[in-house]
């Protein structure tokens, strides 16, 4: 790719852990320039795992590509000053620092715009920029929790198993500054973005609090199915489980063809998902058995050739092992760190964006960057 998008935009990423600097991240692949500011004692995630390189472990290895990083100590004046300098002069500042701590140093939304009216701010929150929470901080599996998310997991409640809002709130954030960045090219203003974790949670409830907001009615739990498509869930087979997933009924008229029983099809009791929801129990148990009598490859293979979605339960090393992912070029080799990590998940043009750099050493670009501000 001769050119990324953002090429020439300069980020300043003043924060730790996950959401603020994966926000960042994002940014980095298509191109900008981002200049990561760490505590004297470094971003918390270098600690996070084994070491894998230069100390750091894998949780900031896999989030801080392309990055520079620069030791500042907010409490030492003479670098807060080269700090609110610095980011006068950017593009996009991106911000997950504790509620209050960006205002108490003076280098909040209002006084940074105020010295640079093209500055998009984008702040990550705990629980949001507005209401009696606003300051209150979180982390992930608290913020699952307090969202309701943990409510809709299997049979008991439970954290989802990535972290869906440090990520989630991440691509959000990004999206806000992208959406700045274009309003700017219109307007030549920049703004202000706020997003937060807990409004990341609220979002991964539309469908569910769509349902309870419309009628009252809560969703039922499922370890792998679904309360509204029948089937849409696992199943076992001899030598372990497949996931099914007819989400009409066209396609479950193809899933009754492979297992043998047409007729399925056309009986009054299943001929309709409506019908199969007031037949769960009986539909369910009558494909479980039918499953039971074949392994998991020869039933991927019969639902593959019919265009039903199957699919076995993959582990995660089966997952990034598996010839598709090799196919789509997700895993990308990062310059100096001698291993591959998973890269941005869009293609512009064909083309994935790839990693131009490992992560930083705490404070490696140091002295280059206040050298180089203070000779401009």
């Amino acid at each position: 790719m001769s050119k990324l998008p953002l090429t020439g935009i300069t980020v300043v990423e003043v924060g730790a852990n996950l959401a603020g600097p994966f926000a960042a991240e994002i940014l980095s692949h298509l191109g900008a320039d981002v200049i990561k500011i760490e505590r004297p004692s470094g971003d918390d995630a270098r600690k996070w795992g084994d070491p894998v390189k230069d100390g750091a472990g894998s949780s900031f290895h896999a989030i801080n590509m392309n990055k520079k990083s620069v030791v500042v100590d907010l409490k030492d004046a003479g670098q807060l000053t080269w700090l609110k300098d610095l980011i006068a002069s950017a593009d996009v500042l991106v911000q997950n620092m504790r509620p209050g701590t960006m205002e108490e140093f003076g280098i909040g939304p209002a006084e940074m715009r105020a010295r640079n009216p093209k500055l998009v701010y984008c702040s990550v929150w705990a629980f949001g920029a507005t209401g009696a929470m606003r300051l209150n901080p979180g982390y992930e599996p608290m913020v699952q929790a307090f969202a309701g998310l943990m409510m809709l997991q299997a049979n008991a409640p439970s954290r989802i198993g990535t972290q869906v809002l440090d990520h989630g709130t991440g691509m959000w954030a990004a999206m806000g500054c992208l959406a700045g960045l274009f309003r700017r090219a219109q307007t030549g203003e920049g703004c202000v973005v706020d997003t937060s974790l807990f409004e990341t949670a609220l979002g991964w409830l539309t469908i569910p609090g769509g349902q309870y907001l419309c009628n009252g009615s809560l969703p039922e739990r499922h370890a792998t199915g679904s309360a509204r498509l029948i089937p849409f869930q696992a199943f076992e087979t001899k030598n372990g489980p497949v996931v099914i997933a007819a989400g009409n009924d066209r396609l479950f008229a193809k899933v009754a063809q492979g297992l043998g029983h047409p007729e399925w099809a056309t009986d009054p009791r299943f001929a309709r998902n409506a019908d199969r929801q007031a037949n769960r129990e009986l539909i369910v148990g009558l494909i479980q058995e039918v499953l039971l009598t074949k392994t998991k490859g020869e039933w991927v293979d019969i639902f593959s050739a019919l265009d039903v979605p199957c699919g076995p339960i993959h582990k995660v090393e089966e997952a990034l092992a598996h010839p598709q992912t090799e196919a789509t070029g997700m895993l990308q080799e990062v310059p100096g760190l001698g291993l591959k990590l998973l890269s941005l998940p869009i293609k512009l043009d064909g083309e994935r964006p790839k990693p131009r750099a490992m992560a930083p050493k705490l404070g490696e670009h140091t002295a280059q960057m206040m050298r180089a501000k203070a000779a401009e």
